[in-house]
């Protein structure tokens, strides 16, 4: 009896606390769910769906991207959504997930402050909140997770400082800050992370020196400050590390010493990055202790001396860029470099390098892209140069190289880039550069090449930029060339001594932005086809001899910002169109044969835009260009104003025949009044006719300082004739109703009414102005102290 007693009294426990235990598992489950309905309800945009199983009928154990615990079932443990598109806010509701361990967001596009409830995940080790939109300030309560070994949170748009201290936090392993917005200095608490091995703060706006704290991590494998505004030295025992593999700094203004013992110190580096900054000293031949060495980049420094003769021992080279210092010495280094089968990049360009191209130059097979530029190096290309089949870009500017290119350099089948301008290469240009058909750049200029510019430069249909100016190059433009679309940074091929006509094809340069063929010998007219150069900006044929007149094909060219036509023997007017090219801010026309009234609009209004000297039968224009005022004789005017004078007197006579025919009309009805076309004709004839060029001339311009009155219908200015007398110039307003019949009123009563303030008119002014339009004006005796206001306002006189 008291053994069944007992087994039903343990049934009755183990019941109760089963419930107890379930109905705990239960609420914790609906803890950890109900966080994560959270998160999901936060997200606006999801791309590919990943939160489509966060549904009701699954448990949200299965849900993509959750995982839960085994010792404890229900509860997760690590959310893991790397680059799923995901877009908005993190919910604070995270904060739930007690038994997080795990949460990898990386490469999605959320957005907002990282809320500070992630610090009540007390069990979370990894935190990866990389490439994302968050912005704000890092959570200080982050310090108190002393169980974080990883904090990635690089590509975020953070900001504010590093203030909080996290040297709390010693099991972390990799503090990744990078590309945020992050302020103010390094702190000294990181020295005391012993365990961390990976240190990025790469690309922020940290200030201040490094700290020497940061010398007793002596696990570092990676240690990235580039481009922040780093100042003082490098602490010599960051690169005491044997485990360091990555070592960047560049982008600073740091200064010193720091290479002398980094192979030594650092025989597991296989990046040392320091370009950009200001350190001095030798690049030391212990270098190549660190054996394992991929990527040597010291540019733009202070580095004097020679380059380690040995540095072809390190034979898993990838990259050497040394340029922009003050490297010595000669190119014996090259020679072991052929070791080095994986080397891709030479760069020891803007030194102080001397010597010739040795021959194992040819044997650095497995490089694509070789910069020297800017040295002493003399003597010639390689012979073998079509050895280097994977070469991609060879930089040569600015040496003393000498004699032909040897024609192996067709054999480049991969070379996109080619730049040899600024030595003294001479002979032919290689027609094998054909044959190079990957080309896109190809830059020969301020060279000696003579002959012939190759047609078989028509293969390379990859072409965006061409530059052989400055050379010795004759025969006449290829039409292969100009027939190349693809061009479209700039095609040059000025200072030569280059003959005929500019081929049809330039039409198909529909991609180009500057066209300069100046300083040859080109004649002929421009071609029309030059109107399909739409993308033009710069086009420049001064010093040719191009005849004709200015074309209307460059009036398409809207987007033209330079154009020099000076030098050259183009005739006629100016085209009006020049004046309407939105973008252009230079123009040259001079000493050409142009003639007639320069524009005042555009770009003419700005004297130092434009020079139009050596046309001497050019006149008008704003007062700064000091040009003569035009002449009135048809016979002095350009083919383009004859057209619009003809223009508005043809308009000017048919309006007036409309008005006589209307006169007419109303004569037969009312045979009382005087036909005012027929008293206008006869009253104008009466006087003297003065031209508008010299009333232009006696006003100043119509200048407002020789304004001395306003009425209904004109305004009064004083002016000096050219015979010196003083007259008063009643001008016209033609465009306020009643103006015309004014006109007439007054050349009939002035011209027979007496009175002591008045005298009669001297002459009148009908024509044209300037700009086309209709001008009338009279022209009266001045009378100081006296005054005309009575008859210069009269508005109706019968």
């Amino acid at each position: 009896m008291g053994k069944q007693l007992f087994l039903i009294l343990n049934f009755v426990l183990l019941w109760w606390w089963s419930s107890i235990t379930i109905s705990g598992s239960y609420s914790q489950n609906q803890t950890d769910r109900l966080a994560l309905a959270s998160f999901k309800n936060a997200i606006h945009e999801d791309p590919f769906g990943v939160l489509s199983s966060w549904n009701d009928s699954t448990h949200h154990c299965e849900w993509q991207g959750v995982f839960c615990s085994k010792r404890h079932p229900g509860r997760v443990t690590s959310l893991v959504l790397r680059s799923q598109g995901l877009e908005g806010f993190l919910s604070a509701h995270i904060g739930n997930l007690s038994f997080l361990r795990v949460m990898v967001l990386q490469n999605n596009s959320f957005h907002g402050e990282i809320q500070p409830q992630i610090g009540n995940l007390f069990q979370l080790r990894n935190l990866d909140l990389s490439n994302n939109s968050f912005r704000g300030p890092i959570p200080s309560n982050l310090s108190h997770r002393l169980n974080l070994e990883i904090l990635n949170l690089i590509d975020n748009q953070l900001v504010w400082g590093i203030h909080f201290d996290l040297g709390s936090l010693t099991r972390l392993k990799q503090l990744l800050l990078s590309k945020n917005s992050l302020v103010g200095p390094i702190p000294r608490w990181i020295g005391n992370l012993s365990q961390l091995q990976e240190l990025s703060l790469a690309e922020n706006e940290l200030s201040g020196e490094i700290p020497k704290e940061l010398s007793r991590l002596k696990r570092l494998i990676l240690f990235q400050l580039r481009s922040n505004k780093l100042t003082g030295e490098v602490p010599t025992g960051i690169l005491n590390v044997s485990d360091l593999h990555v070592f960047s700094v560049s982008h600073n203004q740091l200064w010193g010493i720091f290479l002398n013992d980094v192979g030594t110190a650092s025989p597991s580096l296989y990046f040392l990055g320091a370009s950009y900054n200001l350190f001095t000293g030798m690049i030391p031949s212990t270098l190549t202790n660190a054996t394992g060495l991929k990527n040597l980049i010291l540019l733009n420094n202070n580095f004097h001396g020679p380059i380690p003769k040995n540095l072809g021992s390190l034979k898993g080279l990838y990259v050497i860029a040394l340029g922009l210092n003050q490297l010595q010495d000669d190119l014996s280094f090259i020679s072991s470099l052929a070791n080095c089968s994986n080397l891709k990049t030479l760069g020891v360009e803007w030194n102080l390098i001397h010597g010739s191209l040795p021959r194992s130059f040819s044997n650095l097979s497995t490089i694509k892209r070789i910069s020297m530029s800017g040295n002493h190096i003399k003597g010639s290309l390689p012979l073998a140069l079509g050895n280097l089949f994977n070469l991609s870009f060879l930089g040569l500017i600015d040496n003393f190289l000498t004699d032909c290119i040897p024609h192996s350099i067709g054999a480049l089948s991969n070379l996109q880039q080619l730049h040899l301008s600024r030595n003294m290469f001479t002979g032919e240009i290689p027609s094998s550069i054909g044959n190079i058909t990957s080309l896109g750049l190809l830059d020969l200029s301020s060279n000696i090449f003579q002959g012939y510019i190759p047609q078989s430069l028509g293969n390379c249909k990859q072409l965006i930029e061409l530059d052989f100016s400055n050379n010795n190059l004759i025969g006449s433009v290829p039409a292969e060339i100009v027939g190349l679309s693809s061009l479209s940074i700039a095609l040059s091929l000025a200072n030569n001594n280059l003959s005929g006509s500019l081929p049809l094809q330039v039409g198909s340069l529909k991609n180009l932005g500057k066209l300069d063929l100046s300083y040859n010998r080109l004649t002929g007219l421009i071609p029309a086809s030059i109107s399909e150069c739409l993308v033009l900006e710069r086009l420049h044929l001064e010093a040719n001899s191009f005849h004709g007149q200015i074309p209307e094909a460059l009036r398409p060219l809207r987007g033209l910002k330079e154009l020099d036509l000076s030098n050259n023997n183009f005739s006629g007017p100016i085209p009006s169109f020049l004046a309407e090219l939105p973008l252009l801010e230079y123009l040259n026309l001079s000493f050409n044969q142009l003639e007639g009234q320069v524009l005042e609009h555009g770009v003419f209004l700005n004297a130092s835009s434009v020079s139009i000297y050596g046309n001497t039968k050019l006149c008008g224009g704003v007062p700064s260009l000091k040009l003569p005022l035009c002449k009135s004789s048809s016979s002095k005017k350009s083919s383009s104003t004859k057209a619009r004078v003809i223009y508005w007197v043809a308009g000017t006579l048919l309006c007036l025949a409309l008005l006589l025919l209307c006169l007419a009309i109303f004569y037969h009805k009312k045979k009382q009044t005087t036909t005012i076309a027929s008293t206008s004709l006869s009253f104008e004839n009466q006087f003297l006719r003065i031209s508008y060029e010299e009333l232009l001339r006696a006003t100043n311009r119509f200048s407002e300082t020789n304004s001395i009155g306003k009425g209904r219908y004109g305004t009064v200015f004083k002016g000096i004739l050219d015979g010196g007398a003083t007259v008063a110039i009643k001008v016209l307003n033609l465009m306020q109703r009643g103006a015309l019949r004014s006109f007439i009123s007054e050349c009939r009563t002035l011209g027979t009414i007496r009175h002591r303030n008045l005298v009669k008119i001297l002459s009148v002014c009908s024509g044209v102005d300037f700009r086309g339009n209709d001008f009338k004006a009279l022209i009266y005796e001045f009378m100081a102290n006296e005054s005309l206001e009575e008859w210069l306002h009269l508005g109706t006189i019968g």
